[in-house]
């Protein structure tokens, strides 16, 4: 028997076969976000084991993680900092590479979004291989961040991202798994 958290989501989160290339299950949470009570239930257990922890920052991966994040910072009453790709940020930036399916790709946050010593929790929608979630762990602590933990609402287990975040002895919470991807 499912949990009401999960029928929740599960009712909430669109499938959509072959996007963005064959063989693929894209997890749209855009629908999610459109249903005010599983928007507010997500964002709820997102937050719920840190309540009362003195969060700094919420950093939120581009571009879901910032609607996530943004809520989550709301709740714990932490600033939020965005996580983007290269080039899209305005004032002095700090950056890290990692590997994509097919090459390198960079990603970047203003150099003084975090301050050494802060208590950090990243924030994004979806956990499948982790690399982009990693590369932002890198991030945060080549600035000197403190990564409370990694949430994410969906986890795709088969392709092993909470491993890799685990391995680095980041915390992962997520809400929901699906299997196959």
């Amino acid at each position: 028997m499912k949990s009401s958290l999960e029928d929740t989501l599960l009712a909430a989160i669109r499938t959509i076969p072959d996007y963005p290339k064959p063989g693929i299950l894209f997890r749209d949470i855009t629908t999610l976000l459109g249903d005010a009570r599983a928007f507010r239930r997500a964002i709820d257990e997102l937050v719920h084991p840190y309540a009362g922890l003195k969060i700094d920052k919420i950093a939120g991966i581009e571009a879901r993680g910032f609607i996530l994040g943004g809520a989550v910072a709301h709740q714990l009453s932490a600033g939020f900092v965005p996580i983007r790709k290269k080039g899209k940020l305005p004032y002095e930036t700090v950056r890290v590479a990692y590997s994509l399916e097919y090459g390198l790709d960079e990603m970047e946050m203003h150099k003084d979004g975090v301050s050494p010593g802060e208590k950090v929790i990243v924030v994004d929608d979806l956990i499948a291989t982790g690399g982009t979630a990693e590369a932002a762990v890198k991030l945060l602590r080549q600035i000197g961040a403190d990564i409370v933990a990694a949430c994410f609402v969906i986890d795709l287990p088969d392709l092993g991202g909470r491993q890799k975040l685990e391995a680095l002895g980041v915390p992962v919470r997520t809400l929901i798994g699906f299997e196959g991807h």
